[in-house]
């Protein structure tokens, strides 16, 4: 790894950085990124639920690379990469992810790969189980030779991950701090409520960025100003990163105020809360929150009394949500108030996921991969998760959505009208460089810092002179 200008001790520190355009709009940048990124890296394929039986298989595609994940016989994953080791063929034929077409390709009961160009047989191991006329190369094709190539595989959080290299370290080691928060939220017993994709005319991390900070909020979604303070703050924990909301008001100030379930601002907490939080489900596609959250939010008005503080309103508020989830049967985990601090708003899993989380919902969640060799074009993924009544989780798939507030809500429409105009934007010559908030924007600055150990140093911030 590259010594870089700007340290985990500088992020720490809130020391101010720069960084330029390169890793938007370099083509030899997003050919860098295939051989130095995302063949080195973990990186969410998809939920366990979606293959859940012996012989549920499906593709991931990222950059140049194609991967088959398959269920196993006795429950356990493997992953090979989608090539037949003769001639070079796909062995499933996977269209380039052209909008509202194919996001993946997928199938169940598999018992072996052919390959459609000469028939050679692999089972579900991997091992080559028959090629035509074997004897015409003379006894020199070995095991070794004729096996698919398999990728490493595991998973957390209900989510699978792949990573293409044969050496890098285990996942949980990988999820760091970050694995060990959100592992209080149990996403593993979460399901899809809807999952929607688009083809994106901007680069794979301006398409991430928009969703890594609040501190846009007062610009970008000004109607969500009336009930809530969205002053916000960040923190690296390595390759991830966290942001919070941040509380200048003392009373303001408790375990649940970072997150996205907290109280509202003004005189009465319990009309603005209820306000806050039905705001934000309602605008964000039904996400940021639960039915169950904004109908208990919606009675504090006639359970507490007047001049009820905003801690008293939030025990209150959580506790009666509480007890009507589990009068549905979901049950709520127990997280200690120093998890729930900590965990703060929403979680970004370098580099190109982001949870937005609380304990019976996680999302709206987002997830990015570059567009062929466009560096101009990303495909960007948005999806919620939430705990249901077992036996009452929602039938979903991916379903290709043109960005409109119809197909998005309003909010995320609104972050669509900047995505864009930001690509163009640091494409000027007048642009001298990102001036990234050090307080409110450090998953943005640590985006970047880690991009920059892993692709040699190109596009690595720099720290401002005073």
């Amino acid at each position: 790894m590259v010594k870089l200008d700007v340290t985990a001790r500088d992020m720490d520190d809130e020391r101010p950085v720069t960084y330029g355009s390169e890793a938007f709009h370099s083509t030899d940048y997003l050919a860098a990124e295939k051989k130095l990124l995302w063949p080195k890296i973990w990186q969410m394929v998809e939920r366990e639920t979606d293959i859940p039986s012996p012989g549920d298989w499906l593709t991931y595609d990222v950059g140049d690379d194609s991967i088959i994940v398959v269920r196993m016989e006795d429950g356990a994953l493997r992953a090979f990469h989608n090539v037949c080791p003769h001639r070079g063929r796909q062995l499933i034929s996977v269209p380039d992810m052209l909008p509202g077409k194919v996001h993946s390709v997928r199938g169940n009961n598999r018992k072996n790969f052919v390959c459609g160009f000469h028939g050679w047989t692999f089972n579900l191991e991997g091992n080559n189980t028959y090629i035509l006329d074997p004897q015409d190369w003379g006894g020199r094709l070995t095991p070794d030779m004729t096996c698919l190539s398999e990728v490493r595989v595991d998973t957390w959080g209900g989510f699978i991950y792949i990573n293409m290299d044969p050496h890098c370290a285990p996942l949980r080691e990988w999820m760091g701090r970050a694995g060990e928060l959100l592992d209080y939220f149990e996403l593993d017993k979460m399901r899809y409520k809807w999952r929607q994709w688009a083809i994106y005319p901007c680069n794979w991390k301006v398409a991430i960025e928009a969703f890594l900070e609040p501190y846009h909020i007062a610009a970008t979604h000004t109607q969500l100003l009336a009930y809530g303070e969205y002053y916000a703050c960040s923190k690296q924990y390595g390759l991830h990163s966290v942001s919070s909301y941040d509380t200048r008001d003392e009373k303001y100030q408790m375990a649940e105020s970072s997150g996205t379930v907290r109280a509202g601002k003004g005189e009465d907490p319990r009309i603005s809360t209820y306000e806050l939080i039905r705001e934000n489900y309602e605008t964000v596609n039904y996400t940021a929150s639960t039915q169950t959250l904004v109908n208990a939010a919606k009675r504090l008005i006639d359970e507490l009394p007047e001049g009820v503080s905003p801690a008293e309103c939030i025990a209150h508020w959580r506790g009666q949500a509480r007890a009507d989830d589990a009068a549905r049967g979901v049950i709520w985990p127990d997280v200690p108030p120093d998890v729930q601090h900590e965990s703060g708003l929403a979680w970004a899993l370098w580099p190109n996921q982001n949870i937005l989380h609380d304990v019976t919902f996680a999302g709206p969640c987002y997830r990015v991969r570059p567009y062929g060799d466009d560096p101009s074009k990303c495909i960007f993924e948005s999806y919620a998760l939430e705990r249901f009544p077992e036996g009452e989780e929602p039938e979903t798939e991916w379903v290709y959505a043109e960005p409109t507030a119809e197909n998005w809500g309003p909010v995320l429409e609104q972050d669509f009208l900047n995505m864009e105009f930001v690509h163009k934007g640091m494409k000027s010559s007048g642009f001298r460089g990102a001036l990234p908030n050090p307080h409110q924007e450090q998953k943005v600055i640590n985006l970047h810092r880690n991009l920059a150990e892993w692709m040699g140093g190109r596009g690595a911030p720099k720290k401002l002179g005073l």
